[in-house]
This record gives C-alpha cells, structure tokens and sequence, in this order.
C-alpha cells in the first residue's frame, strides 16, 4: 500500500501569461522549479486563489530568473494574469516513510522570485 502526500508547494505566485493558444500545460520560471523538486512534464495541481479553480496539468520549465508562470492552453482558460496561484506537487510513498518526510514549500515575493524556501513541519 502506498499513501499520496505533498511533495512540493509554489506558495503564491502571480500568473504572468496565459497563453489559450498553446498545447498545454505550465510554464514556470526553472529557478522556482528547482527551488521545489518539481521536474520537467511532472504532474502538478494548480489552485487559482482568486477564482477557485484546481485544475491538474503538466510542467514545462521557463527561463531562468524570468519569474515566468504561465498557464497555457485550457489551463489559461482556469487563470487570468494577476491571479495569484499555488502551485502543488505530490508524492507516493509507504506508509513506514511517512513520519520521516517533509515536504518542500516555496515562498515568493514581488516578481516570482523566492523569498525563502522551507520544510514543512508541524
């Protein structure tokens, strides 16, 4: 038996394109990615804080330093620019490694860019 826990979260970033003319997925700025753990085509929920959308999709890294999040295709019909956005990733794992683990949260400021990075405790 396996158990689906938060792996990462991308707390509070602005939504700087949407872009209904693309194939799909999200662009995130590669700094914020590697920030989080989340990898190139992983699958990550993304939760729109203004309208209250969740949709699921997939990543596509963006240019470095850009402060990029775009949501593209169908996604962009979930999200206008300025929308603020958490982006959330998770993970399987048994249950023995589940009071070991903690998952990763990214903070941002002004512009996309990191303000701290953290592990998530209680």
């Amino acid at each position: 038996m396996e158990v689906t826990l938060l792996k990462a979260k991308i707390h509070t970033v602005k939504v700087t394109e949407a872009n209904v003319a693309y194939n799909g997925s999200i662009t995130i700025d590669a700094d914020l990615l590697d920030a989080a753990g989340i990898k190139k085509y992983e699958q990550v929920y993304v939760n729109n804080a203004v309208n209250g959308s969740r949709i699921m999709t997939y990543v596509l890294p963006g240019k470095r330093g850009s402060g990029e999040v775009c949501m593209n295709g169908g996604a962009a019909l979930h999200a206008n620019v300025g929308d603020t956005v958490h982006i959330l990733s998770f993970i399987n794992m048994s249950p023995e490694e589940v009071d070991k683990y903690q998952p990763t949260l990214v903070f941002t400021e002004d512009n996309n860019r990191i303000k701290s990075i953290e592990k998530y405790s209680y």
